[in-house]
């Protein structure tokens, strides 16, 4: 018997009352790194945890949930006394914990069995160090000429999903990125690309955009303070988009506690721009495979947008924006209950389409006067009301005239709230897979295109480099 079913088990025998949901995620990975033009690190992992979630019905009334984590080494994963006293164990202080919690809110049945049969015994799928053989050629190509640091990861997670209610799944997601720093005497520059197996990374299309880039800084210019038509790349605009997403919490907007809220109820409905972009989450992601996750709900965690009572629902797309209003909040089934409105879980990847065809390079030919940024660091939230971010600019920021790069100028530190960025964009271009800078370490999937803005606020001169 596979160890979720085991642990599915011995909940039922523990407390054949509650609701349970087993979560088994096996995570193969794999890492390269390179400073100074030299390989440093490389190496392969495995990591495997199991997560317990327990729906109790509580004495007083209502359902509490309790969730425990545990590190699921190959003993428990082979069974016998020792691995079972463990189980027994975790389903007890997961029992425990949704008794201190007292009754949840957010409480519903478990949703009952979607979608097709899926290989539930199948073992987990595993990564290895030779999916970076084409990258790491082209790096030791490129280290003859660059000054180069940077870091490869590829991973694939599997992972199994049982609950009381009957939904057994299984799937897989491969996922990776590799980001590039170049150094020359006048600075240094920085690209990166997320990727699903590392078959479509050009590496030397990469390094050749960042030698452009460095010589751009050959000549440095300095900026005061101040508001600028400013240019943003694919990957500074997705940094702005992935908060504005993990930011639209339904409960929080109708309880006038988010920038989502106005008198009366929430934003939906009102047009933020009359150009057509739609900001959505979508398990299909059509055009962009390496965005694709799977449509099926499996979490540890309860907050504002998601549930542990709603593992093994279905997801679906969601248009957060939908040519260019705000269309759709995150709720729970039992918060989309109480509201009156349609669950709609968070997503594990974003796409900002509706622009036209244009490039960067397009973008910066039509600008008389601007500037064109590289990526975002540092981003913090300074007024959850507004959604206004602070944050700074990092390896590169270019003052363009008369449609050309005519140097490199210092950073800023901005004040900007997505929101305001989405009213503000004049032009947006063409959607491309992308990399965020600031959040890659939470979310890698985005697809963005560039955005021009007519008054991007530079708050203040930063001395970052």
């Amino acid at each position: 018997m596979s160890l979720v079913e085991r642990a599915l088990q011995t909940a039922g025998r523990i407390r054949p009352d509650a609701g349970a949901a087993v979560i088994l995620r096996e995570t193969s990975e794999v890492v390269l790194r390179w400073a100074n033009s030299t390989m440093t690190t490389n190496g392969a992992t495995t990591d495997r945890t199991l997560g317990l979630v327990l729906l109790v019905p509580l004495a007083g009334g209502g359902t509490g949930a309790g969730v425990v984590r545990v590190s699921a080494p190959d003993s428990l994963l082979a069974g016998g006394a020792e691995a079972d006293a463990r189980l027994t164990d975790a389903v007890r202080a997961a029992v425990r914990a949704a008794e201190d919690a007292g009754a949840s809110r957010d409480a519903a049945e478990l949703p009952p069995p979607t979608g097709p049969a899926d290989p539930f015994d199948d073992p987990a799928a595993e990564t290895s160090i030779g999916v970076f053989g084409d990258l790491a050629a082209a790096l030791g190509d490129s280290f003859g000429t660059d000054r180069s640091a940077g870091f490869a990861d590829h991973h694939v997670t599997t992972t199994w999903l049982a609950t009381s209610a009957g939904v057994r799944r299984r799937w897989t997601e491969p996922g990776g990125a590799v980001e590039v720093n170049l150094k020359s005497a006048a600075g240094s520059v920085w690209g990166g690309t997320s990727t699903r197996d590392f078959t479509d990374v050009d590496l030397p299309a990469l390094l050749g955009d960042l030698r452009g880039r460095l010589a751009w800084g050959r000549r440095r210019i300095t900026l005061e303070a101040g508001h600028y038509e400013t240019i943003l790349p694919p990957s500074a605009v997705s940094d702005f988009m992935i908060y504005l997403a993990w930011s639209m919490g339904g409960r929080p907007a109708q309880e006038g506690r988010s920038a989502l809220s106005r008198a009366g109820g929430t934003r939906v409905g009102e047009q933020l721009t009359d150009l057509p972009l739609t900001l959505a989450g979508d398990p299909d992601a059509p055009g962009f495979p390496t965005l694709r996750y799977e449509p099926v709900l499996a979490t540890t965690s309860s907050g504002d947008e998601v549930s542990v009572f709603d593992n093994g629902a279905s997801t679906r797309r969601v248009d957060w924006l939908r040519d260019g209003a705000v269309h759709e909040l995150a709720y729970p089934r039992a918060a989309a209950a109480e509201f009156g409105t349609r669950f709609a879980p968070p997503s594990d990847n974003l796409l900002l389409t509706g622009g036209s065809d244009a490039s960067v390079s397009d973008l910066v030919a039509g600008t008389r006067r601007g500037l064109l940024l590289t990526c975002l660091w540092y981003m913090r939230e300074v007024d959850p009301e507004t959604m206004l971010l602070t944050g700074l600019t990092r390896d590169g920021v270019y003052l363009v005239e008369d449609g050309e790069v005519v140097g490199e100028v210092n950073n800023f530190r901005f004040n900007e709230s997505p929101l305001d960025l989405v009213r503000r964009t004049t032009e947006a271009g063409a959607t491309e897979l992308t990399l965020p800078r600031e959040w890659k370490d939470w979310f890698t999937r985005a697809a963005m295109p560039p955005l021009r803005i007519p008054d991007f606020n530079m708050s203040s001169v930063s001395q970052a480099s």
